[in-house]
């Protein structure tokens, strides 16, 4: 078993990662090792997985460049510099999503397809969290956003209840409106995503990767 240090461990995508891989001994991953921000670490560990705050990335980064271990992190809002030192990476593999969904990443295609068929209309997004996230607008919906050339400051958004995450795009004309949805209903989608993009990733050479690398494999997977 791949002994797995999660960083954040406390948080709530932690500990349904946690659980989860506890269910799943197929994938090979345990999660041997718990931080919480500022903790040192002594114990071995084969890979990271990370969804905490800016400075607690950094600080596992740390750790993973140090022992030179597989590094994914989900944690948003991360500074440019940090992100740079990452994509600049190639002496171990480092995954970076804001979103490790990858039926979200799927729908961030299909958003970038449509902004290119429906040209002249009108274009929204506007997203719904759970009033405990502290990033409005989320990474996610930057994400979105960028895919589809809208700007980033006509994100609407609203923050209510527990709703784990709804990203809605609507694509307005004289005549018609088109209006493309995603809707997580589970925290699951996020923290199962993440433990088979971290098998995958322990068996990468060194380097930078991101949804677009792993969607690719799956797709090919697909057509096997």
């Amino acid at each position: 078993m791949k002994k797995i240090l999660i960083n954040g461990a406390n948080g709530k995508m932690s500990q349904a990662i946690i659980r989860l891989m506890k269910e799943q001994p197929e994938l090979d991953l345990e999660p041997a090792v718990l931080r919480s921000k500022g903790q040192t670490i002594t114990e071995p560990f084969d890979a990271v997985i990370d969804f905490s705050t800016p400075q607690g990335a950094q600080e596992a980064f740390a750790l993973a460049k140090h022992h030179k271990k597989p590094f994914l992190t989900g944690t948003t809002n991360l500074p440019d510099l940090f992100l740079f030192q990452m994509q600049e990476n190639t002496k171990f593999p480092v995954f970076y999503s804001p979103n490790v969904s990858l039926s979200v990443y799927f729908f961030s295609q299909l958003l970038n397809r449509a902004s290119q068929m429906y040209k002249g209309y009108e274009m929204a997004l506007h997203e719904i969290h759970h009033v405990h996230k502290k990033d409005a607008p989320s990474g996610t919906a930057k994400r979105l956003a960028d895919v589809m050339g809208l700007p980033q400051e006509q994100i609407t958004y609203e923050r209510t209840g527990e709703v784990v995450g709804t990203h809605q795009a609507a694509f307005t004309g004289e005549m018609d409106k088109i209006v493309l949805t995603h809707q997580a209903t589970n925290r699951d989608l996020f923290a199962q995503s993440a433990l088979h993009i971290t098998a995958w990733l322990i068996k990468q050479p060194g380097g930078f990767y991101a949804m677009k690398d792993y969607a690719n494999f799956i797709l090919k997977e697909n057509k096997k």
